[in-house]
């Protein structure tokens, strides 16, 4: 089975190309002004009508720890087919918003142990509050960026998933990488950000291209 790439932060026209020319599943749009990929919706919007509705990449909008306010003017201006809750979102808070915006979910957990993967499981029953579960490196205690840090984790934490729940894997994942990080894991979806950039913010076309070439071939395990 073929991982599914979601091309994280999105800011400019070229690199939104590159990432759907070159088969992009998802691609994430930011809302969090702390972050160097952090778009307005007027910018936001003006990039979603490159998405086409109802085609093969989904956008995805990235928020942290959001107000009802904030979900509700995001997803009336940009029409997002996914939310991202990448903050401290508890299971509760999650269930909430599922229930009011009726879309579906995509949780980022922070690991460094096995015992972060196992708790994290928490937001998938009862009812899979979230949809899928996105294992992301945990930040420093003092970073800015509750991701997009560049920052890997040990895989073999995620040992005890294989074949037995899909979930995406973030952090410090290049076009270098992948392939090894999807064989390894298993993951069902690869994200990447900062390592597509040539800069905070700023997407590389040939590296989006060769993370996208390198992941579709990779063979999971």
């Amino acid at each position: 089975m073929t991982t599914a790439v979601k091309i994280c932060g999105m800011t400019d026209e070229t690199s939104l190309d590159a990432a759907l020319a070159n088969g992009a599943d998802y691609v994430g749009l930011v809302f969090f002004p702390k972050s160097p990929r952090h778009l307005d919706l007027a910018r936001a919007k003006a990039l979603r009508a490159m998405i086409p509705i109802n085609g093969s990449c989904q956008a995805v909008a990235l928020v942290v720890d959001p107000s009802d306010e904030q979900l509700s003017k995001i997803i009336s201006a940009v029409r997002p087919d996914m939310i991202q809750l990448h903050g401290h979102e508890t299971v509760e808070r999650v269930a909430e918003i599922r229930t009011k915006f009726r879309k579906p979910i995509l949780k980022a957990v922070p690991v460094a142990c096995a015992a972060d993967v196992d708790a994290a499981r928490a937001y998938l029953a009862p009812g899979r509050l979230a949809d899928i579960l996105l294992f992301d490196a945990k930040p420093d205690p003092n970073a800015l960026l509750p991701g997009g840090n560049g920052l890997a984790f040990d895989w073999h934490i995620l040992q005890g998933l294989k074949s037995r729940l899909a979930f995406a894997l973030a952090g410090g994942l290049t076009p270098e990488n992948v392939a090894e990080a999807i064989e390894r894991t298993g993951a069902t979806i690869v994200d990447v950000s900062s390592g597509v950039e040539s800069a905070p913010g700023h997407k590389d076309p040939e590296l989006i291209r060769r993370f996208l070439r390198n992941a579709k071939a990779a063979k999971q395990s």
